[in-house]
């Protein structure tokens, strides 16, 4: 395939003259609220999938919550269940990250250090590194994240988190804190995403020491969120970068582009093809039970459900979001046939 990135800048200068968009908006807040509702009520009874165990502080989690937000690009929301839940953000965090860091050194050179395709493997596969000629993965599994952590700029691992943490507390208005139950728990289990760094160092794939990076990685996906949360995080990539609840400027819209690509590549891990096939939205998945999932232009979904499938995903997540998307015209892949002349 042609590296289209040599083609950066054309045919718009996206510092000066910005691209054509497709954008929308979302149905009414009263048909918005009904279509939530009537998804809450569908699946809150399922009960199949299992809370995650090896994090032993995950275990804890209750099987039965389920909480869903809908944010849109004017900041409006809706949201019902378990809304002021507080879980750790887990890999949900990853694209968030990597758009700092494209924001900081630039989108084509965080593809070229970080690589962008799909590895088709588990999230924490070293068998991906390894079988990858350039030894890049992807921001959005845990070698491709622990690179992308390793890329916040700071001299120091204090400095990287606190650049980090400041940065995602942006996304989601509000400060963020990490769960030290949670961060303690990871960092007694966090052997192979240690054992990840230490490998991508060895292929010159990483930018940090790689202990302090896993810890700082490790930092980042015990950070404390709500559905709510996750829900404004994800209406600020919608919108172009801007904050829809505290209009504040987070990234460039030209950074929220390639965010989203590599969120609906790859964002669902193994199975991405399938969420891709069946709900049509870039969406990124973490073990805590969380899911975001974009409409550009339209605004953020998130859902909590702790209960995940083999992949690491949350089924009930997964089915509320589909029903969501066909219901509220989400899936950017829908049209209708235009009417004759």
């Amino acid at each position: 395939m042609a590296d289209l990135s040599m083609h950066e800048g054309m045919p718009f200068d996206e510092e000066t003259t910005p691209p054509p968009v497709s954008t929308g908006e979302l149905p009414s807040v009263d048909e918005v609220r009904e279509v939530v509702t009537q998804a809450y009520d569908r699946y809150r009874a399922n009960s199949d999938g299992t809370v995650a165990d090896y994090i032993p502080v995950l275990a804890q989690a209750s099987p039965d919550w389920l909480g869903i937000s809908v944010v849109g690009a004017r900041g409006r929301s809706f949201e019902i269940g378990d809304v002021e839940t507080a879980f750790s953000i887990q890999s949900v965090s990853k694209p968030f990250v990597f758009a700092l860091v494209c924001e900081a050194i630039g989108y084509p050179e965080a593809r070229r250090r970080l690589g962008v395709n799909s590895t088709g493997f588990p999230f924490d596969s070293l068998m991906a590194v390894e079988l990858n000629a350039d030894r890049t993965m992807n921001p959005l599994v845990n070698a491709g994240a622990i690179a992308t952590t390793s890329l916040v700029p700071g001299d120091t691992a204090d400095e990287k988190w606190e650049r980090l943490r400041d940065g995602l507390s942006r996304f989601a208005g509000r400060t963020l804190r990490v769960n030290e139950e949670v961060y303690a728990s990871e960092s007694a289990t966090n052997l192979r995403n240690r054992g990840i760094a230490h490998l991508l160092e060895s292929y010159g794939r990483l930018y940090f020491d790689p202990d302090e990076a896993t810890d700082v990685y490790t930092r980042q996906c015990s950070l404390e969120v709500t559905v709510h949360d996750l829900a404004v995080m994800a209406a600020t990539l919608a919108n172009g970068g801007v904050n829809p609840v505290t209009s504040e400027v987070v990234v460039a819209p030209g950074v929220c582009r390639r965010v989203l690509a590599v969120m609906a590549t790859a964002g669902l891990y193994e199975l991405s093809g399938d969420w891709l096939y069946e709900v049509g939205m870039p969406g990124k998945s973490g073990v805590s039970g969380g899911i975001v999932t974009v409409s550009p232009g339209k605004g953020g979904l998130a859902t909590f459900s702790p209960p995940l499938d083999a992949a690491g995903n949350s089924v009930r997540g997964q089915l509320v979001t589909k029903y969501l998307a066909e219901r509220l015209g989400l899936n950017l892949f829908a049209s209708q046939a235009a009417p004759p002349d």
